[in-house]
């Protein structure tokens, strides 16, 4: 009797590693497609003096390199009451209290980023991977720091996450970086285990990124072909991921801030998804809904998955140092943002990209930022922070990026007109 518990135990001994390993062969990911996904762009750029990045007011700082009233390169300013660890800034508001901000760097900040998408329904972000920086040993530290915690934040909450480059600023010899850094973060994070990762976004069948800023006529020092290349390395069997493009916003005909080049559309119709760049195209007044019906029927055509981009609105006066571009194109308590949303999903969009999430430098930023009446001073030449409508809740724009997700979930009850709470 003995000797035959002992054989039975050997038995499971050998068997379960066998049955653990066709578990973990068989675990698939949350979101294997981003049909049907409303999410939004990730800077996750910002530093702050003190903490442990080492970088210093980083991307808050204006001209020069300084922070201090009169330079800054945000327009917006967050509302810091929720974030467990706070920065005292150089500015002050006008009761003379001194004004705060957060860090990236932090996990406790990035956490409590997730924590909002969950609670308004955001289904999640692409996390922004500016290749300029991460040549830099800082800014890869930088940002793989808040890859991590956004990773860890992600499976907390349930959202879906993935990685999106950015070439902006790149030359040609540096395009190669993004298909080294790939597969180093692939090692690093098992990035593509649904195991590890289980919210990391797939699409066709294969773990999903973004190569963004591909066809813009604005003298770019890489080309079309460049990013061609990285695309054939990228989708061989070797790393096998699902594409989205990052294009122009008038790419399918080749026309204004495109590259009138075929070859860009012979690469689209390579990768997996196109997403044309809007922000700063179009207000509410010029806004033309047929672009999207023509890059919606274009795709159609092609057998490209497409994904249109909506915005809440833009600024940008305290990074250029000029007070009339403040509100450049302004949000309208939401009916921009709304506009946009309404004209996606009438030309049979299935999915949205919102950005930023927290870009606070050029004002699209949806996070919970301060009401214009409560942002600090910033110096005597004419200078301020602009911020949320100071009629509406600081979530605002939070809680409508949920209700445009609860639309493009199926969810009934939504229209041309904005909704209220």
């Amino acid at each position: 009797m003995k000797k035959k518990c002992i054989a039975s135990v050997l038995v499971l001994l050998c068997v379960l590693p066998v049955l653990a390993a066709k578990t973990i062969n068989k675990a698939k990911p949350v979101y294997p497609s981003y049909t049907g996904l409303v999410m939004a762009g990730y800077q996750g750029w910002f530093a702050a003096e003190g903490d442990d990045s080492h970088r210093g007011w980083y991307h808050y700082r204006g001209r020069g390199g300084a922070f201090e009233p009169g330079v800054s390169s945000v327009d917006f300013w967050p509302d810091m009451r929720e974030y467990k660890k706070k920065y005292k800034s150089p500015f002050t508001f006008a009761d003379g209290s001194d004004a705060y901000l957060y860090s990236a760097y932090d996990e406790e900040s990035v956490d409590l980023h997730f924590k909002w998408m969950k609670e308004y329904g955001i289904d999640g972000v692409h996390m922004q991977r500016f290749v300029a920086e991460i040549k830099s040993a800082s800014g890869k530290r930088h940002f793989n720091k808040v890859l991590q915690s956004a990773l860890k934040a992600a499976k907390k909450y349930g959202r879906a996450i993935s990685v999106m480059y950015d070439l902006s600023g790149c030359r040609s010899e540096d395009i190669a970086l993004v298909e080294a850094d790939w597969k180093e973060l692939v090692a690093t994070f098992k990035l593509t285990d649904p195991v590890v990762n289980p919210t990391y976004l797939w699409h066709n069948g294969r773990p999903m990124m973004s190569i963004w800023g591909v066809g813009f006529n604005d003298r770019r020092r890489y080309t079309i072909a460049d990013a061609d290349r990285l695309i054939e390395r990228l989708k061989s069997p070797e790393h096998s991921v699902s594409v989205m493009l990052g294009v122009p916003y008038y790419w399918s005909n080749l026309g204004r801030d495109t590259e009138p080049s075929e070859a860009l559309h012979a690469l689209i119709k390579k990768v997996d998804v196109v997403m044309p760049w809007a922000v700063g195209r179009y207000n509410s007044k010029t806004f033309d809904p047929s672009v999207v019906v023509a890059d919606v029927a274009w795709c159609a055509a092609s057998g490209v998955d497409y994904v249109p981009l909506v915005f809440a609105g833009f600024s940008w006066g305290n990074m250029r140092h000029d007070p009339t571009i403040y509100h450049q194109i302004p949000r309208l308590k939401g009916d921009f943002f709304w506009q946009q949303v309404v004209a996606a999903k009438q030309a049979g969009a299935k999915s949205l990209y919102i950005a930023m999430f927290d870009e606070i430098d050029e004002g699209t930023a949806i996070f919970k930022t301060a009401n214009e009446k409560d942002t600090p001073l910033n110096g005597d030449d004419g200078l301020r922070f602009v911020g949320i409508e100071d009629d509406l809740p600081t979530d605002h724009y939070l809680w409508l990026a949920g209700q445009a997700a609860a639309w493009f979930h199926g969810n009934s009850g939504y229209g041309a007109k904005r909704p209220h709470r």
